[in-house]
């Protein structure tokens, strides 16, 4: 199995946080949680299963934000490239709002979009990932230029900044930081980022204390104080919810990693 990650076009860097390929030829399970950012998926080989979902990934898949983890299922012959965006961003480049992809995987040729279907095509058509990934790159930067909700998009930013880093902050608060009447931040932050603000918050508080293990932290009273938890009992109950184990069984199945709080190089 080989992954590779790339970083994308400087005009692309507030609106992509990074890309990845994947070339795997055996069978393989990997056990994933929710990271907090939608995802556009190109599947050149055999696609993912799903048991969770009972289904496998379309060959061009978006997939929204969820509050469950999974079982991603490599049968061999999988080749996939990966577009990950920020959490409030993905909205611009698909056309449509993440709040339709919530808890689901959409398929890209449900959408309706000619253009996309024809991205899908072009990649599919070209063995060489290099020149796969600038084709993205130059049909994100399209999209971009196209887009005329930047407004949102910069008012989502900043909130989506303020959680990372205060994820108890309360909705009112964000509301104000943002120049919006509560009922107006909400609805704008479940359109643009695919979940009301309190739910994203807990996985923010998760990935958090994720890093913190991926670091190396143990002291699981600590790292929920840090995270935001109102107590142990209420971080080990969220932890189990988004990834099926508690904090010390999870470390002897796998690795700790933060996807959110990490940049990969």
């Amino acid at each position: 199995m080989t992954l590779t990650t790339y970083r994308p076009h400087g005009l692309l860097r507030k609106y992509v946080r990074y890309y990845w390929v994947l070339k795997c030829n055996e069978a393989s399970s990997t056990l994933t949680f929710p990271i907090g950012c939608p995802q556009m998926i190109f599947h050149k080989g055999r696609p993912l299963y799903i048991p969770e979902l009972a289904a496998y990934q379309s060959t061009f898949t978006i997939s929204g934000q969820v509050n469950f983890p999974a079982h991603l299922q490599c049968q061999g012959d999988t080749e996939m490239i990966v577009v990950v965006f920020y959490p409030h961003t993905a909205g611009i480049f698909t056309g449509t709002p993440p709040s339709a992809f919530y808890n689901i995987e959409v398929s890209g040729y449900d959408l309706g979009d000619k253009d996309a279907e024809d991205l899908a095509s072009r990649i599919f058509g070209c063995e060489d990932n290099s020149l796969c990934l600038a084709e993205i790159e130059q049909w994100l930067i399209r999209r971009l230029c196209d887009s005329k909700d930047t407004h949102n998009v910069s008012r989502m930013a900043d909130a989506v900044g303020h959680l990372m880093t205060s994820p108890h902050i309360a909705v009112a608060r964000l509301a104000d930081l943002t120049c919006l009447s509560k009922k107006q931040f909400e609805r704008v932050f479940y359109t643009s980022v695919g979940m009301m603000p309190k739910e994203y918050a807990r996985i923010v508080r998760f990935q958090r204390a994720l890093r913190m293990m991926q670091l190396g932290r143990r002291d699981y009273a600590c790292i929920a104080y840090e995270s935001g938890y109102s107590d142990q009992s209420h971080f080990i109950r969220e932890f189990k919810a988004f990834s099926g184990h508690t904090p010390a069984t999870l470390v002897t199945e796998c690795s700790p990693y933060s996807d959110l709080f990490t940049s990969p190089e």
